[in-house]
């Protein structure tokens, strides 16, 4: 590796990397931003299985009809990401096109690293968040919606963000934050839990 080398090239070396870093832009996060138009992610395909199955590109997810809201999350050890403009697909207009949902049934929502987030009936609904204000106070909790974001702050959604397609609980209020551990990110796979299933 080239920093375990020794004499004058680590130098230039070192300093290429540090200029690129700072170059690259960095997210709210303190990670390198990488940009995300849809061409950027080809093979990415959305899975989804109900009563039937179907698998979405997303350019056929974009074309679906889009929910757009006001996001902030709160990571739990306490550090916020957002405030954003959010825009994507509503769950349960997803869950629409493979069967749909009732009340008893679950809704996985999964990553390629293993990670599942599973929503019930009444939180599709918006219902059952515990909402906090910027200064992380608790409030009543305003009309919400769960969507599979694509787009925040009117931009592809980058990878280091969770893109191209991640989960987000949107309000038309601002200044509304949630809990981040059902923010998903990198959905690929998205399955109805039937009831006594």
């Amino acid at each position: 590796m080239t920093f375990l080398r020794s004499g004058p090239g680590i130098v230039p070396v070192l300093l290429a990397c540090i200029m690129l870093l700072a170059c690259a832009g960095c997210t709210d996060q303190g990670e390198t931003a990488i940009p995300a138009a849809a061409e950027e992610f080809p093979d990415w395909t959305l899975t989804l299985n109900g009563t039937s199955g179907r698998v979405l590109t997303l350019d056929y997810l974009r074309a679906l009809p889009s929910t757009t809201g006001n996001g902030f999350a709160v990571s739990t050890v306490g550090i916020k990401f957002g405030p954003y403009r959010c825009e994507g697909v509503d769950l349960r207009d997803l869950a629409s096109l493979v069967g749909g949902v009732a009340p008893g049934d679950q809704l996985w929502v999964s990553a390629p690293d293993g990670y599942l987030w599973v929503f019930d009936y009444d939180q599709l609904a918006g219902e059952g968040f515990v909402t906090f204000n910027a200064d992380l106070q608790e409030i009543p909790s305003p009309d919400l919606r769960v969507i599979l974001m694509y787009a925040q702050d009117g931009k592809p959604l980058t990878y280091n963000d969770g893109g191209p397609c991640r989960i987000a609980i949107v309000s038309q209020e601002p200044g509304v934050v949630t809990e981040g551990s059902a923010w998903v990110k990198w959905v690929d796979r998205i399955e109805v839990h039937r009831k006594g299933e």
